[in-house]
């Protein structure tokens, strides 16, 4: 663990308000000073265009990122050369099948080979993913690639009335607030970033009835967060009976596949319809819902390739990150499955358009007092001598954490994983670690970051999957 994350737990509950706003205002700089506002205006002007348009636009930056791979990128320099193909021959999106897909395992083994010489060490922001589908990464990225995947996001909001500066309740699975902490407040203030930020690791009934006594007496206008944890704040609400005192704005959603009746369970409980958008930090697909209901693939921003799925339902989805110069990702395999919809939008933005995702539909781990914990990516997340982890819940009150090791990992990545586990779950949790040599697919191929044996009437009414356990 870092010292900040030792120390922070330690501080009084307003230090801690004062920590989150500091770490907000360095994130306002980082996100949205210049070049940000041109990036959001020429983001929005492109979604004007025809289709014809976006897709020149779409190819002709393809090319150029492929150019800029194959002559500073010492993996696809090797790639190009061992497959005898010239970057010149990748013209466009259906081009770039003549290329193997890219998957998490190699971007892991070659990471290093993978960072582009042309951006100096002194320009590259190391970022990472949430590991929910069990492998983590951290890879460089950089400001303006931080400020354009970000004038996308906004570009989306906007669409639907949304400004910078509008209050937010986000959920989090980051441990702003400590586990251990029994009594409310289960949030802290990013005064800076207008956010208060609700802990999705406290969402026993009493700790969500906390959460609407502040919802309540704060009215935000904007909820935003993962699927399943605003839909169990929905269930909550719905079944309790509990009146929030006010209708919402916005409910915005992202990082999860939001199911119907989660969608149905949240215009219940909130009054307003929720929007969604896809996106990953690996920043290969973003996927953006209009005013219409519709969701566009956001090609201006990524190369996305719907690939189909042989013996199974949807498509794989397949992107490469045109706007992350330090580290491409050519024809990345996001581990997704997504189904195309035929025809275009009444709202005449550009765009493919997605009728429905199959995938990143995190479940939950039930802690021994019964409440539900969410998104357990945390314990993992910066430690990169992993190759695949999943969590495997048998019964209440224990868990084992399957883990494939990979180079480097170390006697102090466990004690890491074991406390922070302890520290997510709870210490009344008998935590265990299995090594395994691989872990087991479903039938589409995919890895489930949580798998459980609980009977179904532990996640009765939790919005994860429609009433069900998981599979």
């Amino acid at each position: 663990m870092s010292q900040a994350e030792i120390l922070y737990p330690r501080l009084p509950i307003p230090l801690q308000h004062i920590a989150c706003s500091l770490e907000g205002w360095r994130i306002q700089r980082m996100r949205f000073s210049e070049p940000f506002p041109t990036l959001l205006r020429e983001a929005e002007s492109r979604a004007a265009w025809s289709a014809e348009q976006m897709q020149d636009y779409r190819d002709a930056r393809l090319r150029a990122f492929v150019r800029h791979a194959a002559d500073t990128v010492p993996y696809y320099r090797r790639r190009f050369r061992e497959l005898g193909i010239s970057p010149d021959d990748i013209r466009t999106l259906e081009d770039l099948r003549r290329l193997p897909i890219l998957t998490r395992q190699e971007v892991q083994e070659h990471s290093q080979e993978l960072i582009s010489e042309a951006v100096p060490e002194g320009q590259r922001i190391m970022t990472r993913t949430s590991g929910t589908t069990g492998t983590p990464l951290r890879f460089p990225t950089t400001r303006r690639t931080i400020q354009e995947q970000w004038s996308i996001w906004w570009r989306y909001w906007r669409w639907h009335g949304l400004r910078q500066g509008t209050w937010c309740a986000h959920t989090t699975s980051r441990t702003v607030v400590p586990v251990a902490q029994a009594q409310p407040p289960f949030w802290r203030y990013n005064y800076p970033g207008h956010q208060i930020i609700f802990s999705s690791l406290h969402t026993s009934p009493e700790q969500l009835a906390a959460w609407v006594d502040e919802l309540r007496r704060r009215r935000p206008p904007w909820l935003h967060g993962y699927p399943s944890v605003i839909a169990l704040l929905a269930a909550y609400i719905v079944d309790s009976g509990a009146d929030l005192g006010y209708v919402p704005r916005w409910v915005t959603l992202g990082a999860d596949n939001v199911l119907p009746q989660q969608a149905r369970m949240m215009e219940q409980a909130f009054g307003v319809r929720p929007r969604q958008h896809y996106g990953l930090a690996e920043g290969v697909v973003n996927v953006s819902e209009c005013e219409q209901g519709s969701l566009h693939v956001d090609e201006d921003f990524a190369a996305v390739e719907f690939i189909p799925n042989p013996g199974g339902s949807g498509c794989r989805l397949v992107g490469t990150n045109m706007a992350n110069p330090a580290t491409p990702l050519i024809r990345y395999d996001t581990l997704d499955l997504a189904t195309l919809a035929e025809g275009s939008c009444p709202c005449g933005r550009p765009g493919r358009l997605v009728a429905s995702f199959d995938g990143r539909q995190n479940d939950f781990v039930i802690r021994s007092d019964g409440a539900p914990i969410h998104c357990l990516s945390e314990i993992t997340h910066d430690i990169t001598s992993l190759r695949e982890v999943q969590i495997y819940q048998p019964r209440l009150g224990e868990v084992t954490i399957r883990i494939v090791r990979g180079p480097g990992y170390s006697q102090e990545d466990e004690r890491t994983i074991m406390a922070r586990a302890h520290e997510f779950m709870g210490n009344d949790m008998n935590v265990s670690i299995a090594y395994v040599a691989s872990l087991p697919r479903t039938a589409s191929g995919k890895l489930r970051g949580i798998v459980s044996d609980l009977p179904q009437a532990h996640y009765a009414r939790l919005g994860a999957r429609n009433g069900r356990g998981p599979e």
